[in-house]
């Protein structure tokens, strides 16, 4: 389920992301978001740097669209895993 908590727009035009929000999402001092504005509705979205799987997959699609076959790339190393934060 959703957490939902209230905040306000400052005199210098920043938001703070509720305490209870920020540790849900792992959120720390200097993470960077996109900002989407559709009518009154403004959406946060983390920027996170891509996986090894997602240059896995944009390499395979480069060179399918290349006209040549990739054999598959061995999994990522342990340490290279990065999962999303879990929401409660």
């Amino acid at each position: 389920m959703a957490t939902v908590a209230t905040t306000k727009l400052s005199s210098k035009g920043q938001v703070v992301i509720p305490e209870q929000i920020r540790r849900q999402l792992g959120l720390e001092s200097g993470t960077q978001f996109v900002a989407v504005a559709d009518g009154d509705l403004v959406v946060l979205r983390v920027i996170r740097p891509p996986t090894v799987e997602h240059y896995a997959e944009l390499a395979q699609r480069a060179e399918h669209e290349a006209g040549r076959i990739v054999p598959s790339l061995p999994p990522p190393l342990p340490h290279q895993r990065r999962e999303p934060p879990q929401s409660a």
